[in-house]
């Protein structure tokens, strides 16, 4: 009853008529000052609370230098005032972002009139280590409104504050589990873009405390807290080189990797434990909380030095993850943009998983496991039959899905990067003499014959192995010469698509029954030829009246994947356009040229961009010369070709795609459905509720087209007869900058052995620059020594001379006694005569 007998006097006036809130929050301001009694400064600041939210600016101009008098001077006496105090405070500075722009500036304002004083920020830091619940935990949710309003300035604060990060962090310990948590997301925003203060928390003990927390609430199976922890220590390590060398010497990473099963001392010829592979999934929290340690351990697989142990587990963690694990989709994408673009220290050719699918019809609860495989091979099959083969998604071309295959299409970039390793990949495609033509899963997908109406999966499947076939062949003559090589089995169109890459399934179905026609068994097709037939079928279909839009766009999608892969194939490499040429492909170029580019400016630009290079790099003699398409390019129009490869960069598919994805939204607009585009009746009912995702271009070939159009466009109007820099001399140029990269090769190699040797001459230096010193050192010494010997001579010869004077003056002395009459002993007798002999 006392404390309500003075809110009514601070609300009355003196004649006890009622007041106006103006002139009540005046009256509580006066109250406030140190002169009162504690309980009317209490009181006081209760009712301040109380109207701080409908009378915010009032409150703020007239009592909060009172309230912070009142947190410098009674926050430590009296626990219920500190508490209150904070509480209003919070009050006055909080910023609702969906408040208007007035509301958000006073909350600023006041925040800043905090945050003049500095002692103020650091009685907010000592009032950290108090033990009571309530103050404690008012103080930790005031210093985050400080920190969302004024992150700066508190931080350089808390720089200069004396038990600041002491008490902050013993925060992590504490046994009440919201203060435990409030201090956790303090120190998110507290860390923030902070190096200093994220190293001083590291120092302190912060990733050991965090961890303890994620390990105490059951790793990825806990709640928030867990995110909330793994976020905090992300912030500790993304952008500070200092603290992620001080993880990666402490006893930490194999608690993270252990946080989702994978053992860090697992041997290299060692499958990963089923345990880590098959998980259960059904928590959406597990989900987030696996992708923050995924996002932790590609931070560790990406080490700026060599590779070293930890680097080389959390790289094979990432693998395995990506390929043959039962984690979610996006995980696994997550998981294979992380890894590493140097994969040198884990050859994905040598490195065996065990992938697994899930049983059909058992909605993810039972899964078999298929033959090992090298990482290579599931990854190839992850690209052109995408996860699980297509097993979950059915004919759904899921963005998640398709997000994951691009994703993988990148660790085969990256893996194939040095010659040497795609040109043997290209080398196992060609037919060997005395042998059967090889069959591998890209050179099927790379060849199967696109029929109408069109499978999604079919033309998915081609269009991303046409991604990898160009990622082979990019910036490499010698795998050019070898791809012109290769001839498909006559049979390989007329396999299964539905091939994994499991023994026990046999081997591949039988073909059809072989033509009799002796003159094609005569002259088999080279892959340049049937890729030139495939693009002309492909043309011929998506050019008929009938066709419903969405298969039309399919069609459009597989002449894109075709040309992009001829581009970059004949760039450079005159032999092969001179095939592709008597391959009768001019006249299929010529067509969709012509054809009007209002609507789709994307064939028209690639084939007119494809007619460029044919004209650039026709350096060879055959029926198609560059006199024989020069009329042609005339009559086109050059100011138009130039036109239509230009509109190509306007276009949205082409502009949209960026270096970390390349996996475009499918259009919302609703389509008509062709029957052979129709999902099976399991996968019908979610096609409303899963995003669908398409690929047009990859990363790869956007940069190609950029850095070379400029090429094309001047190219096509040269003169036929005159040379262009561009192309060079053809086979002879390119055998030469072949033959000058072995020597660079050669030449860095012996670059490599000399620096090795420099070194060890170096440290042989080193280490005769360390004998001297010690030589030096010794002869110093010696000549010291010698020295000291000199002197003790010198001070012996003085000795000498002065017993020698002592010995004269003595015999003297005992004469005169004897001489005297006095008594000499015996003993001094025989001394004398000795001294005599």
């Amino acid at each position: 009853m006392d404390f309500f007998s003075q809110i009514n006097v601070a609300l009355r006036g003196p004649t006890g008529q009622p007041q106006s809130a103006t002139d009540t929050i005046a009256r509580l301001a006066d109250r406030l000052s140190p002169s009162t009694l504690l309980a009317d400064r209490r009181a006081a600041v209760l009712a301040l609370k109380g109207l701080a939210r409908d009378w915010k600016a009032d409150v703020g101009e007239r009592a909060l230098p009172g309230l912070l008098d009142v947190l410098q001077n009674d926050a430590e006496v009296d626990t219920d005032i500190g508490k209150a105090v904070l509480e209003t405070l919070i009050i006055l500075c909080e910023v609702d972002e969906a408040a208007p722009a007035a509301a958000r500036d006073l909350g600023y304002k006041h925040t800043d009139v905090v945050l003049s004083d500095e002692k103020i920020a650091q009685k907010l830091f000592s009032l950290l280590g108090d033990h009571t619940f309530y103050l404690r935990y008012s103080a930790l949710q005031f210093l985050s409104t400080l920190l969302q309003n004024r992150r700066h300035l508190v931080q350089a604060y808390f720089l200069k504050a004396p038990v600041g990060v002491t008490s902050l962090i013993a925060l992590l310990e504490d046994k009440r589990e919201i203060i435990r948590n409030e201090a956790i997301f303090t120190i998110q925003s507290l860390v923030s873009q902070s190096p200093e203060i994220q190293k001083i928390m590291a120092f302190e003990g912060a990733f050991e405390k965090l961890f303890k927390v994620i390990v105490n609430e059951q790793g990825v199976e806990g709640g928030v807290v867990v995110q909330d922890a793994l976020t905090c220590i992300d912030g500790l390590l993304r952008f500070n080189q200092s603290n992620q060398s001080y993880f990666r010497g402490s006893s930490l990473p194999p608690v993270l990797l252990s946080l989702i099963g994978f053992p860090s001392s697992l041997p290299f010829d060692t499958p990963a434990p089923q345990q880590f592979a098959l998980q259960l999934w059904d928590v959406p929290q597990k989900r987030a909380n696996t992708a923050l340690v995924v996002g932790l351990i590609g931070l560790l697989a990406r080490h700026a030095g060599p590779p070293d142990v930890l680097a080389i587990t959390c790289t094979r963690c990432l693998v395995e993850i990506g390929i043959a694990s039962n984690f979610p989709t996006g995980i696994k994408a997550q998981a294979l943009r992380l890894i590493p673009s140097n994969l040198s220290a884990l050859p994905l050719a040598e490195l065996v998983v065990t992938p697994y699918v899930p049983v059909p019809d058992t909605n993810g609860e039972e899964w078999d496991r298929l033959e090992p495989a090298s990482a290579l091979d599931a990854v190839v099959e992850l690209v052109l039959h995408g996860e699980y083969n297509g097993i979950i998604d059915g004919e759904r071309r899921t963005k998640e899905g398709m997000e994951l295959r691009g994703a993988a299409v990148a660790v085969f970039q990256n893996f194939v990067q040095k010659e040497e390793i795609s040109e043997a990949i290209v080398q196992a495609m060609v037919t060997q003499p005395g042998s059967q033509a090889p069959v591998t899963p890209l050179l099927y997908a790379l060849t199967t014959v696109p029929v109408s109406p069109l499978n999604i999966l079919s033309v998915t499947s081609t269009h991303f192995a046409t991604l990898l076939f160009a990622h082979l062949l990019r910036f490499s003559p010698r795998a050019k010469i070898l791809a012109r090589s290769i001839i498909p089995n006559a049979s390989a169109s007329a396999q299964s698509n539905s091939s994994f890459f499991v023994p026990a399934d046999g081997g591949p179905p039988p073909g059809p029954a072989a033509d009799d026609g002796g003159e094609d068994a005569d002259a088999p097709q080279t892959l340049l030829q049937i890729l030139s037939e495939h693009l002309s079928l492909a043309f011929l279909a998506r050019g008929r009246a009938d066709l419903p839009d969405r298969e039309a766009r399919e069609w459009d999608r597989l002449c894109v994947g075709y040309l992009c892969l001829l581009i970059q194939w004949l760039w450079e490499d005159p032999p092969a356009v001179r095939e592709f040429l008597e391959a009768g492909a001019l006249g299929v170029l010529v067509e969709p040229i012509n054809q009007s580019a209002e609507e789709d400016a994307v064939i028209p630009g690639l084939c007119a961009f494809l007619l460029g290079v044919c004209y650039e790099f026709n350096r060879e003699p055959g029926e198609v010369t560059r006199a024989t398409i020069h009329p042609i390019l005339t009559r086109l129009g050059i100011d138009m070709l130039a036109g239509r490869i230009t509109h190509l960069r306007d276009d949205d598919r082409f502009k949209a795609i960026g270096p970390d994805n390349f996996v475009l939204p499918y259009p919302s607009a609703p389509v008509p459905h062709h029957g052979g585009l129709q999902a099976p009746a399991s996968a019908g009912a979610p096609k409303l509720e899963v995003e669908e995702g398409e690929i047009w271009f990859d990363w790869a070939f956007v940069d190609f087209w950029k850095s070379n159009y400029y090429t094309i466009q001047k190219g096509i109007a040269v003169d036929p007869n005159s040379l262009s820099s561009a192309a060079g001399q053809g086979a002879e140029s390119a055998m030469l900058i072949a033959s000058l990269k072995d020597v660079i090769r050669n030449q860095a190699a012996e670059i490599e052995k000399l620096q090795s040797q420099i070194k060890s001459l170096s440290t042989s230096s080193d280490e005769i620059e360390t004998l001297r010193a010690q030589v030096n050192t010794l002869t110093e010494q010696v000549s010291s020594a010698e020295e000291k010997r000199r002197d003790v001579e010198k001070e012996q010869e003085d000795l000498l001379v002065l017993l020698d004077e002592l010995n004269s003056k003595r015999r003297r002395d005992k004469a005169r006694m004897r001489e005297a009459g006095l008594e000499v002993s015996e003993d001094e007798a025989e001394d004398d005569d000795e001294d005599d002999e």
